[in-house]
């Protein structure tokens, strides 16, 4: 398989920082179709500029919204209309996790900055009877069906950039400002883990170099 030229990729890395977009945010409404219309208690995991949080809130009585890091978890309290039931709360995800049990769960570009094996333990155990469990994540390519997809997000990011800028004086805001971490682990590696701690997971390699994870609590 042949891969795009360097000259290539400079060209839609500029073309991408001209027109940036949120590749999480892409697959918000995608995450609200694996869920109930309507639940109790809702937990966002890796919040960030609560965007998630602020639509899972159109369906849930209550939403806890956690992030560590404390200005964009600002930045979402402030986005926050008033009369929307969320709690942004600045902690770490695993040594401070919110102790209570959840009918949704959701965690957006976030579980590789976490021990991955561990998280899932945690989720499943605050989890409600019933409850969904729904992650995006990332996964380091390596298989060439990995590849392949890299090569096709490539010039649908660069699409999608154009189509969601149209027409705006300036480019969209991208709500991710914390640093990002390398990712680790394959989809393999993922796929492995996850059929040891939450058996039945449902688990699929995505574009724009995502993959996704649905789980219902039995």
């Amino acid at each position: 398989m042949k891969l795009p030229s360097p000259r290539v990729l400079r060209a839609l890395e500029r073309f991408n920082d001209t027109y940036p977009w949120d590749h999480n945010a892409h697959y918000h409404r995608w995450i609200l179709r694996q869920l109930p219309k309507r639940f109790n208690r809702a937990l966002d995991i890796g919040s960030g500029s609560g965007d998630l949080a602020r639509l899972l809130a159109g369906r849930a009585a209550a939403v806890t919204a956690v992030d560590s890091d404390p200005a964009i978890t600002a930045r979402a309290q402030k986005l926050t209309p008033a009369e929307l039931a969320v709690t942004f709360t600045v902690a770490d995800a695993m040594a401070e996790f919110p102790a209570d049990s959840y009918d949704v769960i959701t965690c957006v570009a976030t579980i590789h900055h976490l021990p991955f094996a561990e998280a899932l333990n945690c989720f499943r155990r605050h989890l409600a009877p019933g409850g969904a469990l729904v992650i995006v994540g990332l996964a380091r390519a390596r298989t060439p069906v990995d590849h392949l997809l890299g090569v096709v997000a490539v010039p649908a990011n660069a699409a999608m950039g154009w189509l969601k800028n149209k027409g705006r004086r300036s480019p969209l805001p991208v709500s991710m400002t914390a640093r990002t971490r390398s990712v680790d682990m394959t989809f393999d590696d993922i796929v492995r883990e996850t059929r040891d701690v939450l058996p039945g997971a449902r688990l699929r390699r995505r574009l724009f170099w995502r993959y996704t994870l649905v789980w219902h609590q039995p």
